[in-house]
């Protein structure tokens, strides 16, 4: 019997997620070499990198509400194609509001309109069996792309020049159109089927009803304005963006050259972001199965402890020669780094039913981002006036601390469905 169509359309989407999370973090070994080929600070670079996240995050939950109109398919090729004109535009910029804009804000769109958000409603609509352990893998392609890619953006850095970088993000995104166009599809019944493991007695969810796209986006903002005051809501987004701060804001974009400044090569130091991605395949496929079995909250409790930990001791470990407590850090920092979604998700689900819970988590994803483009900025600016990123790791370790905290406070199945109801 041959393989249902899902698992193509889920193989399809762990590679542009995969691509998607290698494109933006990309920046981070490409900091320097643009610093020093265009004369630039760290404050300025730093501004693009945080810019990029705050768009990447803020375009998920307006994304997903215009794949509701327009489908997977389309949303998925012009983000790539984004993706692919603003990396190439790079190579030719002079002005480092060229860098805000083509980095921070083209790139910042493309990105996150394939983001998590992205690839859960595939999962939604392709899958009733198997959706949590589908859901972990494509949260794992985050780490997965570091992994397979960022090591080798590194070293074309290294041998090529950060212009080849570029190039290659730009070339890589647009390899990937063909593939998006001809394997997804909007939903099973586009090509005559049901979602794998639905029954005979399943009924496939209305499609939402939008007059336009800009009637979607408002819709958009309506579950936010009504979802916002939520006691739910405020603490779901509010350590989801000490995650953001504690992960992509501080370690992707400024762990390479963090560790530089203590004499350890671009290479190695991206290397090291590679076992991070490593070991996180590891834990949220763990954490997936785990957040059916444990309080979520519980969960997310014990991985912002760990991450703190982690972060406030990485300045007395980090050197020029990797020892064994810097990769045990690095270790912890794998094991926890995107664990933190698929119990988020689940309490997501939980307070604000099936109906809304995507789009609900678009914005908690947004406040992810937006957490991580603060901290991009605010530690870049600590390296500019200290000379060093030991504050940085300080703060965000005492703040995965205080999500830790706050985790056991959120809300378990209150089911505020009718608040973000349209």
């Amino acid at each position: 019997m041959p393989a249902h169509r899902a698992w193509s359309v889920a193989g399809v989407t762990f590679l542009v997620l995969l691509a998607a999370a290698a494109f933006r973090s990309s920046i981070g070994v490409m900091l320097e070499p643009i610093e020093s080929d265009l004369g630039w600070t760290r404050a300025q670079t730093s501004l693009a990198a945080s810019l990029n996240l705050i768009v990447y995050g803020l375009s998920a939950p307006f994304a997903a509400a215009i794949i509701e109109r327009v489908g997977i398919r389309r949303v998925a090729a012009v983000a790539l194609t984004l993706i692919a004109s603003g990396s190439a535009l790079t190579v030719v910029m002079t002005a480092p509001w060229q860098l805000y804009l083509l980095w921070g804000v083209v790139i910042g769109v493309g990105t996150g309109s394939i983001a998590l958000v992205f690839g859960s409603i595939v999962v939604n609509r392709w899958f009733v069996s198997h959706r949590g352990l589908v859901l972990g893998g494509l949260g794992a392609a985050w780490a997965t792309g570091q992994v397979l890619l960022l090591p080798i953006l590194a070293a074309i850095t290294q041998h090529r020049g950060w212009q080849a970088t570029a190039l290659t993000v730009s070339v890589l995104a647009l390899a990937l159109i063909p593939l998006v166009l001809v394997v997804l599809r909007d939903r099973p019944s586009d090509v005559g089927l049901t979602p794998l493991g639905a029954g005979p007695d399943w009924v496939a969810d209305a499609p939402v009803e939008s007059s336009g796209i800009p009637d979607a986006l408002a819709g958009a903002v309506r579950v936010l304005r009504r979802a916002a005051p939520t006691r739910a809501f405020v603490f779901l987004a509010g350590t989801f963006f000490i995650c953001g701060w504690t992960t992509n804001g501080i370690i992707s974009t400024h762990f390479v050259p963090a560790a530089h400044d203590h004499g350890l090569p671009t290479t190695t130091a991206a290397s090291l972001l590679a076992v991070v991605g490593l070991f996180d395949i590891v834990g949220t496929l763990g954490s997936g199965w785990l957040t059916d079995r444990i309080d979520p909250r519980v969960l997310l409790a014990v991985y912002y402890a760990l991450r703190g930990v982690a972060l406030l001791a990485v300045p007395t470990f980090l050197g020029p020669d990797v020892e064994p407590p810097l990769l045990a850090i690095i270790v912890l920092f794998g094991l926890d780094w995107v664990a933190t979604v698929p119990p988020t998700v689940a309490l997501c689900r939980e307070n604000f039913g099936v109906e809304r819970a995507g789009i609900v988590f678009g914005w908690v994803f947004a406040a992810h981002m937006v957490g991580g483009g603060i901290a991009a900025i605010v530690s870049g600016a600590l390296r500019t006036v200290q000379g060093d990123y030991t504050s940085a790791w300080l703060v965000a370790g005492a703040l995965a601390v205080v999500a830790a905290v706050a985790a056991p406070l959120i809300p378990r199945g209150e089911r505020t469905v009718g608040l973000v109801a349209h």
